[in-house]
């Protein structure tokens, strides 16, 4: 629950407007969109990564997926991996599907965001736990968030 407060905090001390909703653990985009009654489009799913020999955050919009190709070509390496279950939680101390898309001062990685985040009104993502989630408007989220934007999801 550490990240949940932290992130809460974090946005009520910028005094961003969010909505809150707690629910039923939720382990896939799809459910997690169902739940909170928001097109897929709309969740920002945070994937942690490991580019070379260093760990990065990317989000982008949780009906896309990551294209590792564009991120190879971004960062001029030949080797990207997911992070596994045992280093996200020694990175994050959150398990698969929790990671909210907040690098730091939430979250003690580098931050990038998918052009697609850009493309809604509104960013949905479970916030630290598999069963709450905050909704905000992507304006907000970009400006207290401030990741470097790339475009990074295949087309």
């Amino acid at each position: 629950m550490e990240v949940f407060k932290k992130l809460k905090n974090f946005l009520k001390e910028n005094k961003i407007e969010f909505r809150e909703i707690n629910h039923q653990p939720t382990f896939t985009s799809e459910q997690s969109a169902n739940v909170r009654g928001e097109d897929l489009s709309v969740g920002g799913k945070a994937l942690v990564m490991k580019i070379d020999d260093e760990f990065k955050l990317f989000v982008l919009s949780a009906s896309k997926k990551i294209d590792s190709k564009k991120i190879k070509n971004h960062f001029e390496v030949k080797k990207t991996r997911f992070a596994s279950e045992d280093e996200l939680k020694e990175l994050t101390g959150l398990v698969p599907g929790a990671v909210p898309p907040f690098g730091r001062p939430i979250i003690d990685l580098d931050l990038y965001a998918d052009k697609s985040i850009t493309e809604n009104e509104r960013i949905a993502f479970n916030a630290g736990s598999l069963s709450n989630s905050f909704i905000l408007e992507t304006a907000d989220y970009l400006r207290i968030a401030k990741p470097e934007i790339l475009d990074f999801a295949e087309d």
